[in-house]
């Protein structure tokens, strides 16, 4: 076959190792490479890139953005949306939804890949015929998941269905937690892929077992010629399958494909020597490393980010150590909870359920709101009911009874601007509707981003940036020398 692949090396690739802090600057010197490299598609964005951008950083998420197209400018560019929502682990209204798809088009955005873990049908056919409309391609995506309901039948009668909607050319099938062996694979991939008939297939998995490139070797089998991949510094371990390696082993397995491999090399090195100018693994800059198999991803099935931050909401509570009970408790609440698909926002539902429960030392004497509104059917359609008397502890709560009738506010973009300001841009008016305002004031308050890498530039200027993030977020910093002594501290006016 004639092998095509979309790179993932700026979105999900540094989304797993970096937790989406790679900056316009960082990426300046790989855009030239990846801009000539061949891809299908060139993933690029999503909204959990546009919060920690702007939150973190102080960054206009929209000139990052901007900033990426324009050294990208051959290529097809995507990003992500869900159905309910745009980042966060609530709803946003449709005209927000909407207003996320219009907003990244204008911006050079010309690919959407659409997901929902509870497959409502009806709300992903409704984004995809926004994409649509608006110009852009819609990518439905069949999200993979190790469960009792999710057989492979389940996951081809929704593909086979996605196929159907207008504008689709492909469709993805992808395992974010990367639990999907080769033994699956090989009843998965040629059944998923049969059911779509004359529209191709996506593979994107994960290498969080180790079991991603054996997996991907059986997609090729089943007729899968499309793969996501990252540059090697930014691919295994959490993230995908390295294009380098994946490349050699099909054409070990004498298919073809048009990558310019020159490409691959610079873009790596120049990721691994940014991780280890920011810090390296101990400031949260990893670059990927293969992983031994292991099981113990089939148990949990998080998500790569996920026990990090697992890890940080322990540590809270001085309980770094009993990080290994939450993670066996994980598997009981997916259960109690009707096995739903663990990929955002549902991981994070399970796995904070199930801190709660470690933590308070009474399962479900504390439940989150998003719980309760899952239960309650809010969040779309359950693969199975949740466990009956898991259902009554929830619900019988007082603030069960208050979500009880509730309903999704549905304001119109006219009653955004009322609310948020008349005259200001749809961009901002977008940023407006998703983060506080004093968020978005501080980005305004920023100014222009940064977009110059400075190659060559002042070492104390790097290790300033890497400690504080450069826009200012620390009050005062000291910097000490045998021969001088200064303190900096943040103005107030």
């Amino acid at each position: 076959m004639q092998v095509e692949f979309i790179d993932q090396t700026l979105r999900d690739g540094q989304q797993s190792l970096w937790g989406l802090r790679m900056r316009a600057y960082q990426a300046t010197p790989a855009l030239p490479y990846l801009d000539r490299a061949g891809y299908r598609v060139i993933d690029l964005t999503g909204a959990g890139m546009f919060t920690v951008l702007l939150r973190t950083f102080a960054d206009d998420p929209f000139a990052t953005l901007d900033h990426l197209v324009a050294g990208l400018r051959g290529n097809e560019l995507r990003t992500a949306t869900r159905t309910i929502s745009v980042g966060g682990m609530g709803f946003s209204p449709d005209s927000v939804v909407d207003l996320w798809v219009k907003m990244l088009v204008k911006h050079g955005i010309g690919s959407f890949w659409i997901f929902d873990c509870l497959f409502d049908m009806p709300k992903m056919r409704r984004v995809a015929e926004v994409v649509h409309k608006e110009g852009a391609k819609p990518v439905p995506t069949v999200m993979y998941g190790l469960t009792d309901v999710h057989t492979d039948e389940f996951f081809a009668t929704r593909a086979a269905e996605m196929a159907t909607w207008p504008g689709v050319e492909t469709v993805e099938l992808e395992d974010a937690a990367g639990v999907l062996t080769p033994e699956r694979a090989r009843t998965l991939l040629p059944t998923v892929n049969g059911a779509t008939g004359a529209t191709p297939m996506e593979l994107h998995c994960h290498s969080t077992s180790g079991m991603a490139p054996a997996v991907y070797l059986v997609g090729l089998e089943s007729g899968i010629s499309i793969l996501h991949t990252c540059v090697k510094s930014m691919a295994s371990g959490p993230s995908m399958p390295s294009v380098e390696s994946m490349v050699a082993n099909l054409e070990i397995l004498g298919h073809t494909h048009n990558l310019d491999t020159s490409t691959f090399a610079p873009v790596s090195d120049h990721f691994a020597a940014e991780a280890a100018r920011m810090g390296g693994a101990a400031a949260g800059y990893e670059v990927g490393v293969p992983n031994e198999f292991d099981l113990v991803p089939y148990q949990h099935q998080l998500p790569g980010g996920m026990t990090g931050s697992l890890k940080s909401q322990l540590a809270q509570y001085g309980m770094q150590d009993r990080l290994k009970e939450v993670l066996l408790e994980i598997p009981n609440v997916r259960r109690d909870l009707g096995e739903p698909i663990m990929a955002t926002p549902f991981s994070q539902f399970v796995g904070i359920q199930a801190l709660l429960n470690i933590v308070t030392g009474e399962r479900y004497s504390l439940i989150p709101d998003e719980v309760i509104q899952y239960t309650l059917g809010q969040y779309g359609p359950l693969a199975r009911e949740v466990e009956p008397n898991v259902k009554d502890r929830v619900l019988s709560s007082e603030r069960a009874q208050q979500f009880a009738n509730w309903t999704q506010p549905q304001p119109t973009l006219a009653e955004l601007r009322n609310r948020f300001g008349k005259s200001i841009s749809d961009e901002e008016l977008l940023l407006r509707a998703l983060f506080s305002g004093e968020e978005v004031d501080n980005m305004l308050a920023a100014g222009p981003i940064r977009t110059d890498p400075r190659t060559g530039g002042s070492e104390i200027v790097d290790h300033i940036e890497a400690l504080i993030g450069e826009k200012r977020r620390a009050g005062s910093l000291s910097v000490t020398t045998p021969e001088f002594s200064v303190t900096l501290r943040k103005s107030t006016t």
